[in-house]
């Protein structure tokens, strides 16, 4: 088995979306000090460009495994709710992804916590993903 980026699906279907400059600092950080530590340990690559709109967004684009894909876009949608609960779940996942690397448990829960309107996750952090 090779390494995520040897395989062609995880390059199928992109992840395009669209943050505000508050939103890309708050999840990247100034400077986008926790890039690097978010594409390690969700094992992605993430491109941020500056879009030339109105309110001045940035382009994010997200290549690599779906899971790890769908588990960034949850955390992103969460952190975006206006919704308490939903930010907090939010803010969490984003202080996990930018410590430590997903788990498979991590990834399987997100989908079944988005499904099921969230329950604690933190008890499905253990192996590495890779």
């Amino acid at each position: 088995m090779g390494a995520w980026w040897t395989w062609p699906e995880n390059f199928d279907a992109p992840l395009v979306l669209y943050l505000t400059e508050e939103q890309e600092k708050n999840i990247f950080g100034l400077g986008d000090k926790f890039l690097r530590s978010i594409e390690k340990h969700s094992h992605t690559l993430i491109q941020l460009e500056p879009w030339f709109t109105a309110t001045g967004q940035t382009r994010v684009t997200v290549v690599g495994p779906p899971g790890a894909r769908q588990w960034l876009m949850n955390m992103i949608q969460c952190l975006g709710a206006h919704d308490a609960h939903f930010q907090a779940q939010g803010v969490e996942m984003l202080h996990y992804v930018r410590s430590q690397p997903l788990t498979r448990e991590n990834l399987a829960f997100s989908f079944h916590a988005w499904n099921n309107m969230f329950e604690p996750w933190e008890t499905l952090m253990s192996e590495p993903l890779f």
